[in-house]
């Protein structure tokens, strides 16, 4: 089959080998695969991996031991965990120690034509969510992720740190559950797209951060969706005493923490990450946002360098892959 393997550099395989359908998976064709920052990360780096990357998929069940799965349209979780181990037992498998994770680690991933999942990953998907909003289930729950881990205040003092994608998902779904939220970020076109996913209800209220040394707001809840190593040091700036800092990103790079901040003004910081794509996809069926005015493009594989040149490129927010 057609793939991109990543070995220190991404290249386009036109003869890579099917995947195995291990017992209790289900070989999944891809429809559509998105590209997010982690993959970016993965090309300088991050987590050492090796293999296809892509975790961010809609795709259309082909071989199952489940008959019923056949032909059925899903999305799939991305962490697959042992089984037995305490965190699988309580429902966890992010968290398993001997855990795969879809183009991540260990398993290969979403940027081919085929991959593999254990069937407990897999969501069937209702007919009236598309392709292309489908595609976006898996940030779309790390997002709400946030929601079952933190107690957001309703009237606002939340800030959402960053102005790329995965900011324009965390406002969208937070917006869409009801909550005010600013957005402080650097590029003023990404800002104004972000503002507008909920213009109808005005929730979303948007900043040029530091274009303004005289504005001294701090918030309860600081979201860092900025994808750097320096995010963390801005947000320590940005909470207020006793507040609390979501950590969403992941880099590749290191950088050198002063942790006195989070002593001396009580810091609480949580890190977050997958979410449950349950309530994610309803959310989608049920019409609560619209992800798709995210897109800015759809490749297919042999299109690669452009599709990840343009994944870089601001004011842009999703590129796709289309690998058939």
């Amino acid at each position: 089959m057609r793939a991109l393997f990543f070995d220190g550099e991404l290249k386009l395989v036109n003869d890579y080998p099917e995947p195995a359908q291990a017992a209790g998976e289900s070989i999944v064709a891809v429809s559509l695969a998105g590209i997010c920052g982690t993959d970016r990360e993965i090309l300088r780096g991050y987590m050492g991996y090796r293999g296809v990357p892509g975790h961010e998929f809609a795709g259309r069940v082909t071989h199952s031991d489940d008959p019923s799965m056949i032909g059925a349209r899903v999305v799939g979780e991305i962490n697959a965990g042992c089984g037995d181990c305490d965190a699988c037992r309580a429902q966890l498998q992010r968290h398993c120690r001997r855990r795969t994770v879809l183009g991540i680690l260990g398993r290969d991933g979403a940027f081919a034509e085929r991959l593999s999942l254990p069937d407990a990953n897999l969501h069937r998907l209702p007919d009236t969510v598309s392709d292309e909003a489908a595609v976006m289930v898996e940030p779309i729950a790390a997002a709400g992720e946030i929601l079952d881990q933190v107690e957001l205040p309703t009237g606002g003092g939340v800030l959402i740190l960053g102005d790329g994608r995965l900011a324009a998902i965390v406002a969208m779904v937070l917006s869409g559950a009801g909550y005010a939220v600013a957005v402080a970020g650097r590029h003023r076109e990404k800002l104004a797209r972000i503002a507008a996913l909920d213009r109808a209800h005005g929730r979303i209220v948007v900043y040029l951060d530091g274009a303004d040394e005289r504005r001294t707001d701090r918030y309860r809840i600081v979201i860092d969706c900025t994808g750097n190593s320096a995010g963390f040091t801005r947000a320590l700036e940005l909470v207020e005493p006793r507040g609390t800092i979501v950590l969403k990103s992941t880099a590749a790079a290191g950088a050198a923490l002063n942790l006195a901040p989070v002593v001396i003004n009580e810091i609480t910081v949580v890190g977050s990450r997958c979410g449950r794509f349950a309530p994610a996809i309803e959310w989608l069926a049920a019409g609560r946002f619209d992800p798709r005015p995210l897109i800015d493009g759809v490749y297919p594989l042999d299109e690669s360098r452009a599709a990840f040149a343009a994944a870089a490129e601001s004011p842009k927010f999703k590129i796709l892959l289309r690998p058939a």
